[in-house]
Parts: structure tokens; sequence; C-alpha cells
């Protein structure tokens, strides 16, 4: 069964950075796609950053040049490199794998972790 398990989140002040890594158990992240997604309270789930097949990467406009995606196949592990983070960054972030076509619409990702916060103070 696939399971997915987020770290690396924590409090931290803002202009700071942070890395999140999203391992993979029972599935392989090569070949399909991977994506962050975040959650603040009382909003939607919005998309940060997805991986297609470990080469294409696309990110939602207020994280470009903030953030960056990447894969290690080797580990199985994705990760979310945020720099420059802000106050309004502060959410519950999720790794998610979607089988198919990589799309932007979390309601159709298949596979997620439990999250891990990230805080940023001002």
């Amino acid at each position: 069964q696939e399971q997915l398990v987020e770290s690396g989140g924590g409090s931290v002040q803002a202009g700071g950075s942070l890395r999140l890594s999203c391992a993979a158990s029972g599935y392989t992240h090569n070949g399909n796609c991977v994506g962050w997604f975040r959650q603040a309270p009382g909003k939607e789930r919005e998309g940060v950053a997805r991986i297609e097949s470990g080469v294409r990467k696309y990110y939602s406009d207020s994280m470009k040049g903030r953030f960056t995606i990447s894969q290690d196949n080797a580990k199985n592990t994705v990760y979310l490199q945020m720099d420059s983070l802000k106050f309004e960054d502060t959410a519950m972030y999720y790794c998610a794998v979607r089988f198919g076509v990589c799309v932007s619409d979390w309601r159709t990702w298949n596979v997620w972790g439990q999250g891990t916060q990230v805080t940023v103070s001002s």
C-alpha cells in the first residue's frame, strides 16, 4: 500500500528557510506526479508545486522564485525547499501523488500524506 510521510516542518521567522521532505513507501515517485499542497486555517487547500516524472516542474505564482521542488529517486523522496518565507506561508503542508496527468486540482489526487506544519512568524 502506498504511503507518504512528510517531514521538515517547523517554526521559522519571516525571511527564513525550511526544507520539507516527502518519503514514499510501497510506491515509487519515479515516473509519477508528486505535489506539495498547503492549507491554512479557514482557507481552501491550494497547490504549491508539483513535479512530473522527476523532470517537469510547476509552481503556483506566489511561490515562483522562492520555492524549489526536487526529487531524489535513489531515496524515493521529493523535497520542497522554501526560501524567503512569509507570514502568509503559514499552513499545513501536504505531499500527494497523482497517478496520471499532473494536473493542479488537488481533489483529483490519489494518495496523501498526513501533513507537516509550517509556521512563519513576522
